[in-house]
């Protein structure tokens, strides 16, 4: 995965209109009602590129739209509509910020995937040998690994055509060259 584009997400619901998790509101940024977003996207002043949002508080889901963003130094810092002031900011503080699956843009590279997209898919050996099912994913640093949950759980690295040779998102598969006793 050579830029995943949007890193960690969690989903509900299924299809191009799930909604798939970006980031969060973790702080307030002046007076004016800018937030400070903590983003799972890579880079992560991406999340901007996307509007409306939809925020999560408690169970409810609320559609907004995206009126600025920006990147400064380390922080991603965005102002929503309606959002105009200090107080009206921090009652968002802690929000979930998601978008819906057919938001996030296609035509990414052959290697490139989004890790909504691989959790849940069936992980198989060249040799035919199902692994189980990818579970989730980190990133470690020296590359991003899969977490695949089967009869036990196996950390797959994310080197793409040494180990994970294919990916087949309409057959759910992905096909590794992994020594299944490993």
């Amino acid at each position: 995965m050579t830029d995943s584009r949007v890193k960690r997400q969690d989903s509900e619901g299924d299809g191009p209109d799930r909604l798939v998790t970006l980031g969060r509101i973790s702080g307030l940024h002046g007076v004016q009602g800018w937030l400070k977003v903590y983003s799972d996207t890579r880079p992560r002043e991406n999340i901007l590129n996307y509007s409306p949002w939809y925020l999560r508080r408690g169970r409810e889901w609320e559609e907004v739209s995206l009126q600025h963003g920006r990147r400064q130094g380390k922080l991603v810092l965005a102002k929503l509509e309606g959002c105009n002031d200090r107080e009206t900011a921090r009652e968002l503080m802690g929000a979930t910020i998601a978008v819906r699956r057919a938001q996030l843009q296609e035509g990414l590279a052959e290697d490139e995937f989004y890790w909504t997209d691989l959790e849940g898919l069936r992980v198989v050996t060249l040799e035919g040998v199902e692994l189980g099912r990818v579970d989730h994913l980190m990133e470690t640093g020296a590359n991003d690994v899969l977490v695949v949950r089967g009869e036990r759980e196996r950390l797959l690295p994310w080197i793409w055509k040494q180990v994970i040779r294919d990916v087949d998102l309409e057959q759910g598969c992905i096909t590794v060259d992994w020594d299944p006793e490993f």
